[in-house]
């Protein structure tokens, strides 16, 4: 039987390898990956998604807060549809964060892949501890992103980490150099035809991708087929 999302060469795999076993280990999920999964997964780490290394392999963890419940369900079922998830639907969960504020989200995560580990391995450096302290990892800009970086991929970035700002959107990079956001800028105008650039986020040393509103209509042609419908309001009422 095909799936209707799957291609027959996706399909096959599938019958072959045990990517949808809970409990099949890391090793054995070798692959090989579509190019449709890794634009996806690609596209959601440049924006909330963060890669852990987990036993052998490596696996990639989505969280959305209450709000955007919506938005995570329907990127589950696609991650869930394409064999990489379990197929259960994340639930509702309740944390205490800053200063006691209750927070509700949904979250959920992939198998765990050994044939991941170069995701991890692009997106990721350690970084040294100051004074004897433990070093922690730093997410940073690859450059395998001009390759998977498609209109699904910017779609599930701008959905992620958009927002409508006046005369156009923004992308937060907060957490990306200067130099990083400078080549995602490059990147984008290059594959998409757009006319993006870099801006302050208002603190030292954090920049943000500024799509001015000249350049939303084309943009709302590359990402609108593939956004969910409680996002469109990021387009900053262009669908």
């Amino acid at each position: 039987i095909i799936c209707p999302t799957r291609s027959y060469s996706e399909t096959l795999c599938m019958c072959l390898v045990p990517f949808s076993k809970p409990r099949t280990r890391a090793t054995h999920r070798i692959g090989p990956h579509s190019f449709n999964i890794l634009s996806l997964l690609i596209g959601s780490i440049l924006g909330d998604a963060s890669v852990e290394k987990h036993g052998e392999g490596t696996r990639i963890c989505f969280q959305q807060e209450h709000s955007n419940n919506a938005y995570l369900l329907w990127f589950h079922r696609l991650v869930a549809d394409l064999g990489y998830c379990n197929i259960v639907t994340p639930k509702i969960l309740t944390r205490l964060g800053k200063g006691g504020k209750v927070r509700q989200l949904s979250r959920f995560k992939t198998f765990t892949y050994a044939s991941f580990n170069w995701i991890e391995e692009a997106f990721y450096v350690k970084k040294e501890g100051k004074e004897g302290k433990e070093g922690h990892r730093v997410k940073i800009v690859p450059t395998i992103v001009e390759e998977y970086l498609t209109p699904l991929a910017l779609a599930v970035w701008i959905m992620d980490d958009g927002g409508a700002v006046s005369y156009g959107l923004k992308i937060a990079t907060n957490n990306f150099t200067l130099i990083e956001v400078n080549l995602l800028c490059e990147i984008i105008n290059r594959k998409f035809g757009l006319n993006v650039r870099p801006g302050s986020a208002g603190v030292a040393n954090q920049y943000i991708i500024y799509i001015p509103s000249a350049s939303l209509p084309v943009l709302k042609k590359i990402i609108g087929p593939h956004m969910h419908p409680s996002m469109y309001y990021k387009l900053n009422s262009q669908l």
